[in-house]
């Protein structure tokens, strides 16, 4: 048997060229996460720097306190550091220990009050009275 004299074809042209990369990106068929920017707004913070988180300091810490007594999360009044929320939320219930604080919310609170509408003058002439048969 004759061997042919050329077992490999030479290539045309070089192998790499910005045009022609040597291996293709595979296609992705999931979709691409988009970004989404956040808007970087920075709240104030509700406890100045003269404030002193302390038990006896009630005006301060009722801000922190719900109609029903509880203590609000750092979601609910936002600013707070996780330093000022856990020395807010011991304040609160030291407080309630030494009876500064109730610990449950009476119900006067949950009382709304009625608007009262004014009535409408009596109509005149006769009414019909509903007779039992």
């Amino acid at each position: 048997m004759d061997k042919p004299k050329r077992l490999f074809l030479k290539p045309k042209g070089p192998l790499l060229t910005p045009n022609r990369p040597l291996l293709k990106k595979k296609r992705s068929f999931l979709k691409k996460k988009r970004r989404v920017k956040r808007r970087s707004t920075r709240h104030a913070s509700p406890i100045e720097k003269g404030d002193k988180i302390h038990y006896t300091n009630i005006s301060l810490i009722s801000r922190f306190i719900s109609q029903q007594g509880k203590i609000l999360s750092r979601r609910v009044k936002k600013g707070l550091t996780l330093q000022q929320q856990r020395r807010l939320a011991i304040a609160i219930k030291q407080a309630r220990i030494l009876s500064l604080l109730p610990f449950h919310a009476s119900a006067k609170l949950f009382k709304k009050k009625k608007k009262r509408v004014p009535s409408t003058p009596p109509k005149k002439g006769f009414r019909k009275r509903n007779r039992k048969k």
